[in-house]
Protein backbone atom coordinates (compact mmCIF):
# COMPACT_ATOMS: atom_id res chain seq x y z
CA UNK A 1 0.00 0.00 0.00
CA UNK A 2 1.59 3.32 -1.04
CA UNK A 3 1.60 6.34 1.24
CA UNK A 4 -1.01 8.25 -0.78
CA UNK A 5 -3.49 5.38 -0.59
CA UNK A 6 -2.90 5.14 3.17
CA UNK A 7 -3.41 8.88 3.58
CA UNK A 8 -6.73 8.78 1.74
CA UNK A 9 -7.89 6.01 4.07
CA UNK A 10 -6.85 8.05 7.10
CA UNK A 11 -8.57 11.27 6.05
CA UNK A 12 -12.07 11.56 7.48
CA UNK A 13 -12.35 12.34 11.21
CA UNK A 14 -10.67 15.72 10.79
CA UNK A 15 -13.10 16.60 8.00
CA UNK A 16 -16.02 15.48 10.14
CA UNK A 17 -15.05 17.76 13.02
CA UNK A 18 -14.63 20.61 10.53
CA UNK A 19 -18.16 20.05 9.22
CA UNK A 20 -19.43 20.03 12.80
CA UNK A 21 -17.60 23.25 13.63
CA UNK A 22 -18.79 25.09 10.52
CA UNK A 23 -22.33 25.58 11.75
CA UNK A 24 -23.70 27.77 14.47
CA UNK A 25 -20.29 29.29 15.17
CA UNK A 26 -19.88 30.44 11.57
CA UNK A 27 -23.37 31.07 10.26
CA UNK A 28 -24.62 32.78 13.42
CA UNK A 29 -21.75 34.06 15.56
CA UNK A 30 -19.17 34.87 12.86
CA UNK A 31 -21.80 36.51 10.66
CA UNK A 32 -23.26 38.49 13.57
CA UNK A 33 -19.76 39.53 14.62
CA UNK A 34 -19.17 41.00 11.17
CA UNK A 35 -22.67 42.47 10.93
CA UNK A 36 -22.55 44.22 14.31
CA UNK A 37 -18.86 45.05 14.71
CA UNK A 38 -17.40 44.98 11.20
CA UNK A 39 -13.84 43.70 11.04
CA UNK A 40 -13.13 44.45 14.73
CA UNK A 41 -13.49 40.85 15.94
CA UNK A 42 -11.53 39.04 13.24
CA UNK A 43 -8.53 39.00 15.60
CA UNK A 44 -10.64 37.40 18.32
CA UNK A 45 -11.74 34.68 15.89
CA UNK A 46 -8.17 33.95 14.81
CA UNK A 47 -6.90 33.89 18.42
CA UNK A 48 -9.75 31.60 19.53
CA UNK A 49 -8.96 29.14 16.73
CA UNK A 50 -5.26 29.25 17.58
CA UNK A 51 -5.69 28.76 21.34
CA UNK A 52 -8.13 25.87 20.91
CA UNK A 53 -6.22 23.98 18.24
CA UNK A 54 -3.95 21.97 20.62
CA UNK A 55 -6.93 20.48 22.45
CA UNK A 56 -8.65 19.36 19.26
CA UNK A 57 -5.38 18.02 17.88
CA UNK A 58 -4.70 16.03 21.06
CA UNK A 59 -7.93 14.07 20.50
CA UNK A 60 -6.79 12.59 17.19
CA UNK A 61 -3.08 12.49 17.97
CA UNK A 62 -3.58 10.50 21.18
CA UNK A 63 -5.48 7.79 19.31
CA UNK A 64 -2.86 7.61 16.55
CA UNK A 65 -0.04 7.41 19.09
CA UNK A 66 -1.57 4.87 21.48
CA UNK A 67 -4.38 3.09 19.61
CA UNK A 68 -6.79 4.15 22.36
CA UNK A 69 -9.62 6.65 22.26
CA UNK A 70 -9.20 9.88 24.22
CA UNK A 71 -11.99 8.72 26.56
CA UNK A 72 -9.95 5.64 27.46
CA UNK A 73 -7.14 8.05 28.22
CA UNK A 74 -9.57 9.79 30.58
CA UNK A 75 -10.22 6.47 32.27
CA UNK A 76 -6.49 5.98 32.80
CA UNK A 77 -6.39 9.29 34.70
CA UNK A 78 -9.25 8.32 37.01
CA UNK A 79 -13.06 8.30 37.31
CA UNK A 80 -13.18 12.08 37.96
CA UNK A 81 -12.25 12.69 34.33
CA UNK A 82 -15.02 10.45 32.98
CA UNK A 83 -17.67 11.70 35.40
CA UNK A 84 -16.83 15.33 34.61
CA UNK A 85 -17.12 14.67 30.89
CA UNK A 86 -20.36 12.74 31.42
CA UNK A 87 -21.95 15.69 33.26
CA UNK A 88 -20.80 18.23 30.66
CA UNK A 89 -21.98 16.01 27.81
CA UNK A 90 -25.39 15.49 29.42
CA UNK A 91 -25.76 19.24 30.07
CA UNK A 92 -24.81 20.41 26.59
CA UNK A 93 -25.83 17.59 24.24
CA UNK A 94 -29.58 18.08 24.19
CA UNK A 95 -29.51 21.87 24.02
CA UNK A 96 -26.87 21.87 21.25
CA UNK A 97 -28.80 19.42 19.09
CA UNK A 98 -32.04 21.32 19.72
CA UNK A 99 -30.49 24.71 18.88
CA UNK A 100 -28.72 23.48 15.75
CA UNK A 101 -31.83 21.63 14.60
CA UNK A 102 -33.94 24.78 15.00
CA UNK A 103 -31.60 26.81 12.81
CA UNK A 104 -31.54 24.03 10.19
CA UNK A 105 -35.35 23.96 10.13
CA UNK A 106 -35.51 27.76 9.84
CA UNK A 107 -33.23 27.71 6.81
CA UNK A 108 -35.19 24.87 5.21
CA UNK A 109 -38.44 26.79 5.67
CA UNK A 110 -36.94 29.80 3.92
CA UNK A 111 -35.32 27.65 1.22
CA UNK A 112 -38.65 26.05 0.28
CA UNK A 113 -40.53 29.36 0.37
CA UNK A 114 -42.49 28.63 3.53
CA UNK A 115 -44.07 25.44 4.79
CA UNK A 116 -47.38 24.70 6.48
CA UNK A 117 -45.44 23.23 9.40
CA UNK A 118 -44.32 25.09 12.50
CA UNK A 119 -40.58 25.44 13.15
CA UNK A 120 -40.66 23.21 16.29
CA UNK A 121 -42.45 20.41 14.44
CA UNK A 122 -40.20 20.72 11.37
CA UNK A 123 -37.17 20.63 13.65
CA UNK A 124 -38.39 17.42 15.25
CA UNK A 125 -38.96 15.87 11.81
CA UNK A 126 -35.43 16.80 10.73
CA UNK A 127 -33.91 15.41 13.93
CA UNK A 128 -35.79 12.12 13.43
CA UNK A 129 -34.61 11.99 9.80
CA UNK A 130 -30.99 12.56 10.84
CA UNK A 131 -31.27 9.91 13.56
CA UNK A 132 -32.47 7.43 10.94
CA UNK A 133 -29.59 8.35 8.62
CA UNK A 134 -27.09 7.60 11.37
CA UNK A 135 -28.85 4.44 12.58
CA UNK A 136 -29.11 3.00 9.07
CA UNK A 137 -25.95 4.34 7.49
CA UNK A 138 -23.55 4.44 10.43
CA UNK A 139 -20.11 6.01 9.91
CA UNK A 140 -19.65 5.55 6.10
CA UNK A 141 -22.64 7.71 5.17
CA UNK A 142 -21.62 10.33 7.74
CA UNK A 143 -18.11 10.39 6.26
CA UNK A 144 -19.27 10.76 2.65
CA UNK A 145 -21.91 13.40 3.36
CA UNK A 146 -19.47 15.53 5.34
CA UNK A 147 -16.73 15.48 2.70
CA UNK A 148 -19.12 16.57 -0.05
CA UNK A 149 -20.64 19.19 2.21
CA UNK A 150 -17.38 20.87 3.16
CA UNK A 151 -16.16 21.01 -0.46
CA UNK A 152 -19.47 22.48 -1.68
CA UNK A 153 -19.73 24.92 1.21
CA UNK A 154 -16.17 26.18 0.80
CA UNK A 155 -16.70 26.79 -2.92
CA UNK A 156 -20.01 28.62 -2.42
CA UNK A 157 -18.73 30.74 0.44
CA UNK A 158 -15.67 31.91 -1.48
CA UNK A 159 -17.91 32.94 -4.38
CA UNK A 160 -20.26 34.83 -2.05
CA UNK A 161 -17.42 36.76 -0.38
CA UNK A 162 -15.83 37.67 -3.72
CA UNK A 163 -19.18 39.03 -4.90
CA UNK A 164 -19.69 40.90 -1.63
CA UNK A 165 -16.49 42.90 -2.15
CA UNK A 166 -18.01 44.38 -5.30
CA UNK A 167 -21.33 45.48 -3.77
CA UNK A 168 -20.82 47.13 -0.39
CA UNK A 169 -23.96 48.91 0.92
CA UNK A 170 -23.71 52.61 1.86
CA UNK A 171 -23.02 53.44 5.52
CA UNK A 172 -26.04 54.92 7.33
CA UNK A 173 -25.26 58.59 8.19
CA UNK A 174 -26.60 58.00 11.72
CA UNK A 175 -24.52 54.88 12.27
CA UNK A 176 -22.41 54.92 15.45
CA UNK A 177 -19.49 52.51 15.48
CA UNK A 178 -20.00 50.11 18.43
CA UNK A 179 -17.20 49.02 20.77
CA UNK A 180 -17.03 45.21 21.00
CA UNK A 181 -14.45 45.28 23.80
CA UNK A 182 -16.56 46.32 26.77
CA UNK A 183 -18.22 44.60 29.73
CA UNK A 184 -21.61 45.18 28.09
CA UNK A 185 -20.67 42.91 25.18
CA UNK A 186 -19.23 40.06 27.30
CA UNK A 187 -22.26 37.85 26.62
CA UNK A 188 -21.75 38.11 22.87
CA UNK A 189 -17.98 37.58 23.10
CA UNK A 190 -18.43 34.48 25.27
CA UNK A 191 -21.01 33.09 22.83
CA UNK A 192 -18.63 33.72 19.93
CA UNK A 193 -15.71 32.08 21.76
CA UNK A 194 -17.79 29.15 23.04
CA UNK A 195 -18.52 27.84 19.57
CA UNK A 196 -15.43 29.15 17.80
CA UNK A 197 -14.55 26.96 16.06
CA UNK A 198 -16.43 24.44 18.25
CA UNK A 199 -16.86 23.47 21.94
CA UNK A 200 -13.72 21.80 23.33
CA UNK A 201 -15.75 18.71 24.26
CA UNK A 202 -16.01 17.93 20.53
CA UNK A 203 -12.31 17.00 20.62
CA UNK A 204 -13.46 13.61 21.90
CA UNK A 205 -15.43 12.85 18.75
CA UNK A 206 -12.67 12.50 16.10
CA UNK A 207 -10.87 10.15 18.48
CA UNK A 208 -13.94 7.88 18.40
CA UNK A 209 -14.56 8.42 14.67
CA UNK A 210 -11.00 7.22 14.01
CA UNK A 211 -12.02 3.83 15.41
CA UNK A 212 -14.93 3.66 12.96
CA UNK A 213 -12.71 4.86 10.11
CA UNK A 214 -10.18 2.14 10.91
CA UNK A 215 -12.92 -0.51 10.86
CA UNK A 216 -14.27 0.87 7.55
CA UNK A 217 -10.91 0.97 5.72
CA UNK A 218 -8.81 -1.61 7.58
CA UNK A 219 -6.10 1.02 8.02
CA UNK A 220 -4.91 2.53 11.30
CA UNK A 221 -3.89 6.14 10.78
CA UNK A 222 -0.33 7.12 11.69
CA UNK A 223 0.43 10.31 13.68
CA UNK A 224 1.69 11.95 10.47
CA UNK A 225 -1.50 11.08 8.57
CA UNK A 226 -3.59 12.34 11.48
CA UNK A 227 -1.68 15.63 11.45
CA UNK A 228 -2.56 16.10 7.76
CA UNK A 229 -6.22 15.13 8.26
CA UNK A 230 -6.53 17.45 11.25
CA UNK A 231 -4.77 20.33 9.50
CA UNK A 232 -7.04 20.16 6.44
CA UNK A 233 -10.17 20.30 8.56
CA UNK A 234 -9.00 22.86 11.11
CA UNK A 235 -7.47 25.31 8.63
CA UNK A 236 -10.66 25.11 6.58
CA UNK A 237 -12.81 25.96 9.60
CA UNK A 238 -10.59 28.94 10.45
CA UNK A 239 -10.66 30.34 6.92
CA UNK A 240 -14.42 29.90 6.63
CA UNK A 241 -14.96 31.62 10.00
CA UNK A 242 -13.17 34.67 8.61
CA UNK A 243 -15.16 34.47 5.37
CA UNK A 244 -18.50 34.41 7.21
CA UNK A 245 -17.39 37.40 9.27
CA UNK A 246 -16.46 39.11 6.00
CA UNK A 247 -19.97 38.47 4.64
CA UNK A 248 -21.51 40.16 7.66
CA UNK A 249 -19.04 43.06 7.58
CA UNK A 250 -19.39 43.67 3.83
CA UNK A 251 -23.17 43.45 3.57
CA UNK A 252 -24.75 44.42 6.91
CA UNK A 253 -22.29 46.42 9.03
CA UNK A 254 -23.02 50.12 9.14
CA UNK A 255 -26.62 49.86 7.90
CA UNK A 256 -28.17 50.19 11.39
CA UNK A 257 -30.09 46.97 10.80
CA UNK A 258 -30.99 45.03 13.95
CA UNK A 259 -30.80 41.28 13.41
CA UNK A 260 -33.83 39.33 14.64
CA UNK A 261 -33.67 36.60 17.28
CA UNK A 262 -36.44 34.63 15.56
CA UNK A 263 -35.25 31.67 13.48
CA UNK A 264 -37.01 32.17 10.16
CA UNK A 265 -36.92 35.96 10.44
CA UNK A 266 -33.17 35.87 11.14
CA UNK A 267 -32.54 33.71 8.08
CA UNK A 268 -34.80 35.85 5.87
CA UNK A 269 -33.21 39.04 7.12
CA UNK A 270 -29.72 37.70 6.59
CA UNK A 271 -30.35 36.46 3.06
CA UNK A 272 -32.27 39.56 1.98
CA UNK A 273 -29.55 41.88 3.20
CA UNK A 274 -26.97 39.85 1.28
CA UNK A 275 -29.01 39.88 -1.92
CA UNK A 276 -29.75 43.60 -1.65
CA UNK A 277 -26.07 44.35 -1.31
CA UNK A 278 -24.72 41.86 -3.85
CA UNK A 279 -27.60 41.06 -6.18
CA UNK A 280 -30.57 38.72 -6.40
CA UNK A 281 -28.57 36.14 -8.34
CA UNK A 282 -26.51 35.31 -5.21
CA UNK A 283 -29.56 34.32 -3.14
CA UNK A 284 -29.45 30.58 -4.01
CA UNK A 285 -25.74 30.49 -3.16
CA UNK A 286 -26.29 31.93 0.32
CA UNK A 287 -29.33 29.80 1.17
CA UNK A 288 -27.89 26.51 -0.08
CA UNK A 289 -24.56 27.15 1.66
CA UNK A 290 -26.36 27.94 4.91
CA UNK A 291 -28.55 24.83 4.75
CA UNK A 292 -25.63 22.52 3.92
CA UNK A 293 -23.70 24.00 6.83
CA UNK A 294 -26.41 23.45 9.41
CA UNK A 295 -27.60 20.06 8.18
CA UNK A 296 -24.04 18.69 8.36
CA UNK A 297 -23.42 20.24 11.79
CA UNK A 298 -26.66 18.90 13.29
CA UNK A 299 -26.14 15.46 11.74
CA UNK A 300 -22.62 15.16 13.13
CA UNK A 301 -23.75 16.41 16.54
CA UNK A 302 -26.49 13.79 16.65
CA UNK A 303 -23.77 11.21 16.08
CA UNK A 304 -21.05 12.70 18.29
CA UNK A 305 -22.95 13.36 21.52
CA UNK A 306 -24.56 9.87 21.72
CA UNK A 307 -21.37 8.14 20.63
CA UNK A 308 -19.23 9.82 23.30
CA UNK A 309 -21.88 9.35 26.00
CA UNK A 310 -22.29 5.65 25.18
CA UNK A 311 -18.53 5.09 25.32
CA UNK A 312 -18.25 7.01 28.60
CA UNK A 313 -21.00 4.92 30.22
CA UNK A 314 -19.33 1.70 29.04
CA UNK A 315 -15.99 2.79 30.49
CA UNK A 316 -17.55 3.79 33.81
CA UNK A 317 -19.28 0.41 34.12
CA UNK A 318 -16.15 -1.59 33.28
CA UNK A 319 -13.48 -2.68 35.74
CA UNK A 320 -10.34 -0.62 36.29
CA UNK A 321 -8.04 -2.92 34.30
CA UNK A 322 -10.47 -3.88 31.53
CA UNK A 323 -9.65 -3.21 27.90
CA UNK A 324 -11.32 -0.48 25.90
CA UNK A 325 -14.73 -1.65 24.56
CA UNK A 326 -14.79 -2.17 20.80
CA UNK A 327 -17.37 -0.76 18.40
CA UNK A 328 -19.57 -3.83 18.52
CA UNK A 329 -19.72 -3.67 22.33
CA UNK A 330 -20.89 -0.04 22.33
CA UNK A 331 -23.13 -0.21 19.25
CA UNK A 332 -26.34 -1.13 21.07
CA UNK A 333 -25.88 1.55 23.74
CA UNK A 334 -24.91 4.06 21.05
CA UNK A 335 -28.20 3.46 19.26
CA UNK A 336 -30.11 3.84 22.52
CA UNK A 337 -28.34 7.14 23.18
CA UNK A 338 -29.25 8.42 19.69
CA UNK A 339 -32.91 7.77 20.48
CA UNK A 340 -32.54 9.41 23.92
CA UNK A 341 -31.00 12.57 22.46
CA UNK A 342 -33.54 12.60 19.64
CA UNK A 343 -36.39 12.49 22.18
CA UNK A 344 -34.93 15.03 24.63
CA UNK A 345 -34.08 17.52 21.85
CA UNK A 346 -37.62 17.11 20.51
CA UNK A 347 -39.06 17.80 23.97
CA UNK A 348 -37.11 21.05 24.12
CA UNK A 349 -38.88 22.19 20.95
CA UNK A 350 -42.29 21.03 22.08
CA UNK A 351 -42.20 22.74 25.48
CA UNK A 352 -39.36 25.24 25.80
CA UNK A 353 -38.36 26.58 22.38
CA UNK A 354 -39.21 30.26 21.87
CA UNK A 355 -36.08 32.21 20.88
CA UNK A 356 -33.45 30.82 18.52
CA UNK A 357 -30.62 33.22 19.41
CA UNK A 358 -31.27 32.77 23.14
CA UNK A 359 -31.12 28.98 22.76
CA UNK A 360 -27.90 29.21 20.76
CA UNK A 361 -26.44 31.65 23.31
CA UNK A 362 -27.11 29.31 26.24
CA UNK A 363 -25.47 26.42 24.40
CA UNK A 364 -22.43 28.52 23.44
CA UNK A 365 -21.95 30.02 26.92
CA UNK A 366 -22.12 26.63 28.66
CA UNK A 367 -19.65 25.31 26.10
CA UNK A 368 -17.14 28.05 26.86
CA UNK A 369 -17.46 27.84 30.64
CA UNK A 370 -16.67 24.11 30.49
CA UNK A 371 -13.72 24.57 28.13
CA UNK A 372 -10.97 25.10 30.78
CA UNK A 373 -11.82 21.78 32.43
CA UNK A 374 -11.79 19.68 29.26
CA UNK A 375 -8.77 21.51 27.84
CA UNK A 376 -6.84 20.64 31.02
CA UNK A 377 -7.99 17.01 30.81
CA UNK A 378 -6.78 16.71 27.20
CA UNK A 379 -3.39 18.19 28.05
CA UNK A 380 -2.93 15.82 31.01
CA UNK A 381 -3.88 12.79 28.91
CA UNK A 382 -1.56 13.58 25.99
CA UNK A 383 1.36 14.09 28.40
CA UNK A 384 0.72 10.81 30.26
CA UNK A 385 3.42 8.17 30.62
CA UNK A 386 1.65 5.77 28.25
CA UNK A 387 2.16 8.19 25.33
CA UNK A 388 5.54 7.46 23.68
CA UNK A 389 8.07 10.24 24.17
CA UNK A 390 8.38 10.89 20.44
CA UNK A 391 4.63 11.60 20.31
CA UNK A 392 4.53 13.96 23.28
CA UNK A 393 3.51 17.53 22.28
CA UNK A 394 6.29 19.92 21.34
CA UNK A 395 7.27 22.70 23.75
CA UNK A 396 5.51 25.42 21.76
CA UNK A 397 2.28 23.40 21.74
CA UNK A 398 2.50 22.92 25.52
CA UNK A 399 3.05 26.65 26.01
CA UNK A 400 0.10 27.42 23.72
CA UNK A 401 -2.00 24.98 25.75
CA UNK A 402 -1.19 26.68 29.07
CA UNK A 403 -1.84 30.11 27.56
CA UNK A 404 -5.17 28.89 26.19
CA UNK A 405 -6.31 27.34 29.48
CA UNK A 406 -5.31 30.49 31.37
CA UNK A 407 -7.22 32.67 28.90
CA UNK A 408 -10.32 30.46 29.15
CA UNK A 409 -10.28 30.69 32.94
CA UNK A 410 -9.76 34.47 33.04
CA UNK A 411 -12.50 35.19 30.49
CA UNK A 412 -14.90 32.77 32.23
CA UNK A 413 -14.34 34.47 35.59
CA UNK A 414 -14.77 37.90 34.00
CA UNK A 415 -18.06 36.80 32.44
CA UNK A 416 -19.35 35.35 35.72
CA UNK A 417 -18.38 38.56 37.50
CA UNK A 418 -20.19 40.83 35.00
CA UNK A 419 -23.21 38.54 34.84
CA UNK A 420 -23.83 37.74 38.48
CA UNK A 421 -21.76 40.12 40.62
Amino acid sequence: MNKYSSLLKAIGPGILIACTAIGGSHLVWSTRAGAEYGWSLIGVILIANFLKFPFFYFGQHYTAATGESLLYGYKRKGPLYLWSFLIINAMTGTINIAALGMLTASILTYLLGGLAISIPHLTIMLIILMALIILLGQYPILDKLSKWTIVTLSFLTIIAVCLAFTGNPPIDPEFVKPNPYSLATMGFIISLLGWMPAPVELSIWPSLWMKDREKQTGHRATPREVAIDFSIGYITTTILACLFLALGALTIYGTNTELSSSGVQYVRQLVELYTEAIGGYVKPIIVIAAFLTMFSTTLNSLDGFPRSLATTLKLLCSSKDSKEPNLDETKKLFRVMIIVYMMTASMVHLFFSTNMIQLLSIAAIVAFLSSPVLAWFNLKVITSDNVPQEHQPALWIRITSYVGISAFIIISLLYIYTKFI
